[in-house]
Protein backbone atom coordinates (compact mmCIF):
# COMPACT_ATOMS: atom_id res chain seq x y z
CA UNK A 1 0.00 0.00 0.00
CA UNK A 2 1.34 3.43 -0.88
CA UNK A 3 2.01 6.10 1.75
CA UNK A 4 -0.99 8.08 0.52
CA UNK A 5 -3.27 5.08 0.81
CA UNK A 6 -1.89 4.37 4.28
CA UNK A 7 -2.90 7.84 5.44
CA UNK A 8 -6.34 7.89 3.88
CA UNK A 9 -7.32 4.26 4.40
CA UNK A 10 -7.86 1.33 2.09
CA UNK A 11 -8.95 2.00 -1.44
CA UNK A 12 -10.88 -0.51 -3.50
CA UNK A 13 -9.43 -1.31 -6.91
CA UNK A 14 -10.56 0.89 -9.76
CA UNK A 15 -14.09 -0.24 -10.58
CA UNK A 16 -14.46 -1.65 -14.12
CA UNK A 17 -15.53 1.36 -16.20
CA UNK A 18 -18.69 -0.26 -17.54
CA UNK A 19 -20.18 -0.63 -14.04
CA UNK A 20 -20.33 3.07 -13.05
CA UNK A 21 -20.92 4.08 -16.67
CA UNK A 22 -24.06 1.94 -16.97
CA UNK A 23 -25.11 3.03 -13.47
CA UNK A 24 -24.78 6.67 -14.53
CA UNK A 25 -26.72 6.15 -17.75
CA UNK A 26 -29.40 4.23 -15.90
CA UNK A 27 -29.61 6.94 -13.27
CA UNK A 28 -30.11 9.69 -15.85
CA UNK A 29 -32.79 7.65 -17.63
CA UNK A 30 -34.66 7.05 -14.36
CA UNK A 31 -34.52 10.73 -13.40
CA UNK A 32 -35.82 11.69 -16.85
CA UNK A 33 -38.66 9.18 -16.59
CA UNK A 34 -39.67 10.26 -13.08
CA UNK A 35 -39.47 13.99 -13.83
CA UNK A 36 -41.35 13.91 -17.17
CA UNK A 37 -44.87 13.82 -15.60
CA UNK A 38 -44.09 17.01 -13.67
CA UNK A 39 -42.59 19.18 -16.39
CA UNK A 40 -42.54 17.29 -19.66
CA UNK A 41 -39.62 17.63 -22.03
CA UNK A 42 -38.47 20.86 -20.37
CA UNK A 43 -37.62 18.95 -17.20
CA UNK A 44 -35.98 16.16 -19.17
CA UNK A 45 -33.79 18.72 -20.93
CA UNK A 46 -32.91 20.25 -17.56
CA UNK A 47 -31.79 16.80 -16.39
CA UNK A 48 -29.56 16.45 -19.45
CA UNK A 49 -28.11 19.95 -18.92
CA UNK A 50 -27.21 18.95 -15.36
CA UNK A 51 -25.65 15.73 -16.63
CA UNK A 52 -23.52 17.64 -19.11
CA UNK A 53 -22.51 20.06 -16.33
CA UNK A 54 -21.32 17.18 -14.14
CA UNK A 55 -19.39 15.65 -17.03
CA UNK A 56 -17.71 18.99 -17.77
CA UNK A 57 -16.99 19.85 -14.13
CA UNK A 58 -15.26 16.52 -13.57
CA UNK A 59 -13.07 16.56 -16.67
CA UNK A 60 -12.20 20.25 -16.37
CA UNK A 61 -11.73 19.94 -12.58
CA UNK A 62 -13.44 23.32 -12.57
CA UNK A 63 -13.98 24.27 -8.95
CA UNK A 64 -14.05 27.50 -7.00
CA UNK A 65 -12.57 26.18 -3.78
CA UNK A 66 -9.11 25.23 -5.02
CA UNK A 67 -8.83 28.33 -7.20
CA UNK A 68 -9.57 30.66 -4.28
CA UNK A 69 -7.21 28.74 -1.99
CA UNK A 70 -4.31 28.71 -4.45
CA UNK A 71 -4.31 32.45 -5.14
CA UNK A 72 -4.08 33.09 -1.38
CA UNK A 73 -1.70 30.34 -0.23
CA UNK A 74 0.39 29.64 -3.34
CA UNK A 75 0.04 32.88 -5.31
CA UNK A 76 -1.16 30.84 -8.30
CA UNK A 77 -4.06 32.41 -10.17
CA UNK A 78 -4.80 30.17 -13.14
CA UNK A 79 -8.08 28.95 -11.64
CA UNK A 80 -9.18 32.44 -10.63
CA UNK A 81 -8.47 33.76 -14.12
CA UNK A 82 -10.53 30.92 -15.58
CA UNK A 83 -13.44 32.02 -13.39
CA UNK A 84 -13.16 35.59 -14.66
CA UNK A 85 -13.19 34.40 -18.26
CA UNK A 86 -16.24 32.27 -17.52
CA UNK A 87 -18.08 35.22 -15.99
CA UNK A 88 -17.20 37.53 -18.89
CA UNK A 89 -18.27 35.02 -21.55
CA UNK A 90 -21.46 33.97 -19.76
CA UNK A 91 -22.54 37.59 -19.20
CA UNK A 92 -22.00 38.39 -22.88
CA UNK A 93 -24.57 35.69 -23.63
CA UNK A 94 -27.05 36.15 -20.78
CA UNK A 95 -27.31 39.95 -20.57
CA UNK A 96 -28.91 40.32 -24.04
CA UNK A 97 -31.32 37.49 -23.19
CA UNK A 98 -32.32 39.21 -19.95
CA UNK A 99 -32.66 42.60 -21.65
CA UNK A 100 -34.42 41.55 -24.85
CA UNK A 101 -35.73 38.03 -24.28
CA UNK A 102 -35.09 34.77 -26.19
CA UNK A 103 -33.94 35.25 -29.80
CA UNK A 104 -36.70 33.14 -31.31
CA UNK A 105 -40.25 33.59 -30.04
CA UNK A 106 -42.68 30.71 -30.05
CA UNK A 107 -40.10 28.00 -29.31
CA UNK A 108 -40.99 27.80 -25.64
CA UNK A 109 -37.70 29.42 -24.66
CA UNK A 110 -37.56 31.59 -21.57
CA UNK A 111 -35.21 34.09 -19.97
CA UNK A 112 -35.09 35.34 -16.43
CA UNK A 113 -32.73 36.65 -13.78
CA UNK A 114 -32.13 36.65 -10.05
CA UNK A 115 -31.79 40.26 -8.88
CA UNK A 116 -31.85 40.25 -5.08
CA UNK A 117 -31.09 42.59 -2.16
CA UNK A 118 -27.91 42.05 -0.15
CA UNK A 119 -27.79 42.72 3.56
CA UNK A 120 -26.11 41.76 6.80
CA UNK A 121 -27.71 38.32 6.76
CA UNK A 122 -26.37 37.56 3.27
CA UNK A 123 -22.95 38.98 4.25
CA UNK A 124 -22.72 36.61 7.21
CA UNK A 125 -24.00 33.69 5.16
CA UNK A 126 -21.56 34.17 2.29
CA UNK A 127 -18.60 34.55 4.69
CA UNK A 128 -19.62 31.36 6.53
CA UNK A 129 -20.04 29.55 3.23
CA UNK A 130 -16.57 30.61 2.07
CA UNK A 131 -14.99 29.29 5.26
CA UNK A 132 -16.92 26.04 4.92
CA UNK A 133 -15.66 25.55 1.37
CA UNK A 134 -12.09 25.17 2.55
CA UNK A 135 -13.03 22.70 5.28
CA UNK A 136 -15.51 20.71 3.22
CA UNK A 137 -13.22 20.55 0.21
CA UNK A 138 -15.63 21.90 -2.39
CA UNK A 139 -18.49 24.28 -3.08
CA UNK A 140 -22.03 23.22 -4.03
CA UNK A 141 -21.27 22.03 -7.55
CA UNK A 142 -17.83 20.80 -6.45
CA UNK A 143 -19.40 18.59 -3.80
CA UNK A 144 -21.80 17.09 -6.33
CA UNK A 145 -19.30 16.30 -9.07
CA UNK A 146 -16.72 14.84 -6.68
CA UNK A 147 -19.41 12.64 -5.10
CA UNK A 148 -20.32 11.48 -8.59
CA UNK A 149 -16.63 10.85 -9.27
CA UNK A 150 -16.48 8.41 -6.36
CA UNK A 151 -15.19 10.51 -3.44
CA UNK A 152 -16.29 8.92 -0.16
CA UNK A 153 -15.13 11.91 1.87
CA UNK A 154 -17.25 14.28 -0.22
CA UNK A 155 -20.24 12.02 0.36
CA UNK A 156 -19.84 12.92 4.05
CA UNK A 157 -19.57 16.59 3.10
CA UNK A 158 -22.75 16.30 1.03
CA UNK A 159 -24.67 14.71 3.92
CA UNK A 160 -23.55 17.52 6.25
CA UNK A 161 -24.30 20.09 3.52
CA UNK A 162 -27.87 18.80 3.34
CA UNK A 163 -28.20 18.91 7.14
CA UNK A 164 -26.85 22.46 7.26
CA UNK A 165 -29.21 23.52 4.49
CA UNK A 166 -32.17 22.15 6.43
CA UNK A 167 -30.98 23.96 9.56
CA UNK A 168 -30.75 27.14 7.51
CA UNK A 169 -34.43 26.92 6.64
CA UNK A 170 -35.27 26.92 10.35
CA UNK A 171 -32.96 29.74 11.46
CA UNK A 172 -34.74 32.74 12.98
CA UNK A 173 -32.19 35.44 12.03
CA UNK A 174 -34.22 36.38 8.92
CA UNK A 175 -36.91 37.72 11.24
CA UNK A 176 -34.64 40.28 12.90
CA UNK A 177 -35.00 42.91 10.19
CA UNK A 178 -31.26 43.36 9.66
CA UNK A 179 -30.28 46.19 7.27
CA UNK A 180 -29.74 45.49 3.60
CA UNK A 181 -29.03 47.11 0.26
CA UNK A 182 -31.89 47.16 -2.21
CA UNK A 183 -31.70 44.95 -5.28
CA UNK A 184 -29.66 46.49 -8.09
CA UNK A 185 -29.50 45.33 -11.72
CA UNK A 186 -26.65 46.48 -13.96
CA UNK A 187 -28.65 45.38 -16.99
CA UNK A 188 -31.66 47.45 -15.99
CA UNK A 189 -29.62 50.51 -15.08
CA UNK A 190 -27.07 50.52 -17.91
CA UNK A 191 -28.60 48.29 -20.59
CA UNK A 192 -27.10 45.05 -21.86
CA UNK A 193 -24.12 46.68 -23.60
CA UNK A 194 -23.27 48.98 -20.71
CA UNK A 195 -23.52 46.10 -18.24
CA UNK A 196 -21.20 43.98 -20.41
CA UNK A 197 -18.59 46.75 -20.44
CA UNK A 198 -18.86 46.97 -16.65
CA UNK A 199 -18.35 43.21 -16.29
CA UNK A 200 -15.35 43.34 -18.62
CA UNK A 201 -13.82 46.08 -16.46
CA UNK A 202 -14.17 44.07 -13.25
CA UNK A 203 -13.18 40.67 -14.60
CA UNK A 204 -10.34 42.19 -16.60
CA UNK A 205 -8.94 43.97 -13.55
CA UNK A 206 -9.05 40.78 -11.46
CA UNK A 207 -7.53 38.80 -14.33
CA UNK A 208 -4.51 41.08 -14.69
CA UNK A 209 -4.01 41.55 -10.95
CA UNK A 210 -3.86 37.78 -10.53
CA UNK A 211 -1.28 37.59 -13.31
CA UNK A 212 0.80 40.23 -11.55
CA UNK A 213 0.57 38.40 -8.23
CA UNK A 214 1.65 35.12 -9.80
CA UNK A 215 4.53 36.48 -11.86
CA UNK A 216 5.79 38.50 -8.90
CA UNK A 217 5.81 35.39 -6.71
CA UNK A 218 7.09 32.83 -9.22
CA UNK A 219 8.64 34.74 -12.10
CA UNK A 220 6.31 33.17 -14.68
CA UNK A 221 2.77 31.92 -15.04
CA UNK A 222 1.92 28.29 -14.44
CA UNK A 223 1.62 26.17 -17.57
CA UNK A 224 -2.02 26.05 -18.68
CA UNK A 225 -4.04 22.86 -18.50
CA UNK A 226 -4.33 21.05 -21.81
CA UNK A 227 -7.15 18.91 -23.14
CA UNK A 228 -6.09 15.25 -23.19
CA UNK A 229 -9.36 13.69 -24.33
CA UNK A 230 -12.86 15.11 -24.58
CA UNK A 231 -14.45 11.85 -23.40
CA UNK A 232 -11.92 10.23 -21.11
CA UNK A 233 -9.23 12.70 -20.14
CA UNK A 234 -8.40 16.05 -18.68
CA UNK A 235 -10.00 19.16 -20.19
CA UNK A 236 -8.34 22.52 -20.54
CA UNK A 237 -9.78 25.46 -18.64
CA UNK A 238 -10.81 26.94 -22.00
CA UNK A 239 -12.97 23.93 -22.83
CA UNK A 240 -14.38 23.95 -19.32
CA UNK A 241 -15.26 27.65 -19.61
CA UNK A 242 -17.10 27.08 -22.90
CA UNK A 243 -19.00 24.13 -21.43
CA UNK A 244 -20.11 25.95 -18.26
CA UNK A 245 -21.07 29.08 -20.18
CA UNK A 246 -23.28 26.84 -22.30
CA UNK A 247 -24.82 25.35 -19.14
CA UNK A 248 -25.55 28.83 -17.78
CA UNK A 249 -27.30 29.97 -20.95
CA UNK A 250 -29.10 26.66 -21.55
CA UNK A 251 -30.50 26.71 -18.01
CA UNK A 252 -31.86 30.23 -18.41
CA UNK A 253 -33.46 29.39 -21.77
CA UNK A 254 -34.91 26.11 -20.53
CA UNK A 255 -36.07 27.03 -17.03
CA UNK A 256 -36.32 30.82 -17.21
CA UNK A 257 -33.87 31.31 -14.35
CA UNK A 258 -30.14 30.81 -13.66
CA UNK A 259 -28.51 27.56 -12.59
CA UNK A 260 -28.88 26.80 -8.88
CA UNK A 261 -27.78 23.98 -6.58
CA UNK A 262 -28.32 24.36 -2.84
CA UNK A 263 -32.09 24.84 -2.64
CA UNK A 264 -32.21 21.23 -3.81
CA UNK A 265 -30.15 20.20 -0.77
CA UNK A 266 -32.60 21.97 1.54
CA UNK A 267 -35.47 20.10 -0.11
CA UNK A 268 -33.69 16.75 0.28
CA UNK A 269 -33.08 17.52 3.94
CA UNK A 270 -36.71 18.53 4.50
CA UNK A 271 -37.91 15.34 2.84
CA UNK A 272 -35.69 13.20 5.06
CA UNK A 273 -36.68 15.13 8.20
CA UNK A 274 -40.35 14.64 7.35
CA UNK A 275 -39.82 10.91 6.97
CA UNK A 276 -38.16 10.93 10.40
CA UNK A 277 -41.26 12.57 11.89
CA UNK A 278 -40.23 16.25 12.03
CA UNK A 279 -42.85 18.86 11.15
CA UNK A 280 -40.65 21.10 9.00
CA UNK A 281 -43.60 22.19 6.85
CA UNK A 282 -44.58 24.55 9.67
CA UNK A 283 -41.33 26.50 9.34
CA UNK A 284 -41.83 29.89 7.61
CA UNK A 285 -39.27 29.07 4.89
CA UNK A 286 -41.50 26.31 3.53
CA UNK A 287 -44.71 28.32 3.41
CA UNK A 288 -47.58 25.87 3.49
CA UNK A 289 -45.25 22.93 2.90
CA UNK A 290 -46.43 22.32 -0.66
CA UNK A 291 -42.92 21.81 -2.04
CA UNK A 292 -42.16 19.24 0.66
CA UNK A 293 -45.26 17.23 -0.19
CA UNK A 294 -44.30 17.11 -3.86
CA UNK A 295 -41.74 14.71 -5.30
CA UNK A 296 -38.07 15.67 -5.45
CA UNK A 297 -38.42 15.05 -9.19
CA UNK A 298 -40.82 17.99 -9.39
CA UNK A 299 -37.96 20.35 -8.43
CA UNK A 300 -35.80 21.47 -11.35
CA UNK A 301 -32.89 22.26 -9.04
CA UNK A 302 -33.10 18.77 -7.58
CA UNK A 303 -33.15 16.99 -10.93
CA UNK A 304 -30.21 19.06 -12.22
CA UNK A 305 -28.29 18.06 -9.08
CA UNK A 306 -28.98 14.40 -9.81
CA UNK A 307 -27.78 15.04 -13.34
CA UNK A 308 -24.50 16.56 -12.11
CA UNK A 309 -23.80 13.51 -9.96
CA UNK A 310 -24.51 11.03 -12.75
CA UNK A 311 -22.64 13.11 -15.33
CA UNK A 312 -19.54 13.14 -13.14
CA UNK A 313 -19.91 9.40 -12.52
CA UNK A 314 -19.92 8.80 -16.27
CA UNK A 315 -16.86 11.02 -16.70
CA UNK A 316 -14.97 9.20 -13.93
CA UNK A 317 -15.92 5.84 -15.46
CA UNK A 318 -14.69 6.83 -18.90
CA UNK A 319 -11.47 8.15 -17.36
CA UNK A 320 -11.01 4.88 -15.46
CA UNK A 321 -10.80 6.72 -12.13
CA UNK A 322 -13.90 5.60 -10.26
CA UNK A 323 -12.30 4.07 -7.13
CA UNK A 324 -13.86 5.07 -3.79
CA UNK A 325 -11.77 5.01 -0.59
CA UNK A 326 -13.30 2.76 2.07
CA UNK A 327 -11.75 4.20 5.25
CA UNK A 328 -11.19 7.84 6.11
CA UNK A 329 -9.26 9.36 9.01
CA UNK A 330 -11.08 11.16 11.81
CA UNK A 331 -9.71 14.55 10.75
CA UNK A 332 -11.07 14.01 7.26
CA UNK A 333 -14.48 13.18 8.68
CA UNK A 334 -14.43 16.11 11.11
CA UNK A 335 -13.52 18.71 8.50
CA UNK A 336 -16.02 17.26 6.03
CA UNK A 337 -18.85 17.47 8.56
CA UNK A 338 -18.01 20.96 9.83
CA UNK A 339 -17.41 22.27 6.32
CA UNK A 340 -20.64 20.79 5.01
CA UNK A 341 -22.69 22.23 7.88
CA UNK A 342 -21.18 25.70 7.40
CA UNK A 343 -21.81 25.65 3.67
CA UNK A 344 -25.38 24.43 4.03
CA UNK A 345 -26.29 26.98 6.67
CA UNK A 346 -24.43 29.82 4.95
CA UNK A 347 -26.06 29.06 1.60
CA UNK A 348 -29.55 29.46 3.05
CA UNK A 349 -28.60 32.80 4.62
CA UNK A 350 -27.04 34.10 1.41
CA UNK A 351 -29.18 32.92 -1.55
CA UNK A 352 -27.07 29.89 -2.39
CA UNK A 353 -23.54 28.85 -3.28
CA UNK A 354 -20.91 29.70 -5.88
CA UNK A 355 -23.32 28.59 -8.58
CA UNK A 356 -26.69 30.01 -7.52
CA UNK A 357 -25.58 33.13 -5.65
CA UNK A 358 -22.22 33.98 -7.26
CA UNK A 359 -22.38 32.76 -10.86
CA UNK A 360 -26.19 32.98 -11.01
CA UNK A 361 -26.21 36.46 -9.52
CA UNK A 362 -23.49 37.83 -11.76
CA UNK A 363 -24.91 36.39 -15.00
CA UNK A 364 -28.23 37.94 -13.92
CA UNK A 365 -26.54 41.34 -13.82
CA UNK A 366 -27.24 41.64 -10.08
CA UNK A 367 -25.02 43.46 -7.61
CA UNK A 368 -25.66 40.78 -5.01
CA UNK A 369 -23.59 38.26 -7.01
CA UNK A 370 -20.46 40.38 -6.73
CA UNK A 371 -21.02 41.17 -3.05
CA UNK A 372 -21.56 37.49 -2.35
CA UNK A 373 -18.27 36.70 -4.07
CA UNK A 374 -16.34 39.32 -2.10
CA UNK A 375 -17.45 38.09 1.32
CA UNK A 376 -17.29 34.40 0.41
CA UNK A 377 -13.72 34.94 -0.84
CA UNK A 378 -12.89 36.64 2.47
CA UNK A 379 -14.22 33.68 4.45
CA UNK A 380 -12.45 31.23 2.16
CA UNK A 381 -9.13 33.10 2.46
CA UNK A 382 -9.36 33.23 6.24
CA UNK A 383 -9.93 29.48 6.51
CA UNK A 384 -7.30 28.63 3.88
CA UNK A 385 -4.70 30.48 5.97
CA UNK A 386 -6.01 29.13 9.27
CA UNK A 387 -6.20 25.43 8.34
CA UNK A 388 -2.44 24.71 8.50
CA UNK A 389 -2.24 26.32 11.94
CA UNK A 390 -5.00 24.02 13.13
CA UNK A 391 -3.23 20.97 11.75
CA UNK A 392 -5.90 20.37 9.12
Amino acid sequence: MSSVASKLGSQIPVVPPLVPLFAAIGGVVLVALYTFPFGGWRYVIATLIGTFAGFALYHAAFGFTAAWRRIVTERRGQGLRAQMLLLALACCLTFPLIAYGPPIEGWGLRSGAWVLPFGVTALIGSFIFGAGMQLGGGCGSGTLFTVGGGSTRMLITLAAFIAGSLLGTWQPVRLLGLPKLEAFSFVKEFGALGAIFFIFAITGAIYFVSRRIETSAHGALENPRETVSVLSGQWSHTLGILALAFVSVATILTLGRPWGVTSGFALWGAKFATIMGMDVSSWPYWGNGGSIRRSVFASTTSIMNFGVIFGAMAAAALAGKFSPILRIGWKEVMTAVIGGLLMGYGARLAYGCNIGAYLGGIVSGSLHGWLWGIFAFAGSSMMALLKPRLGL
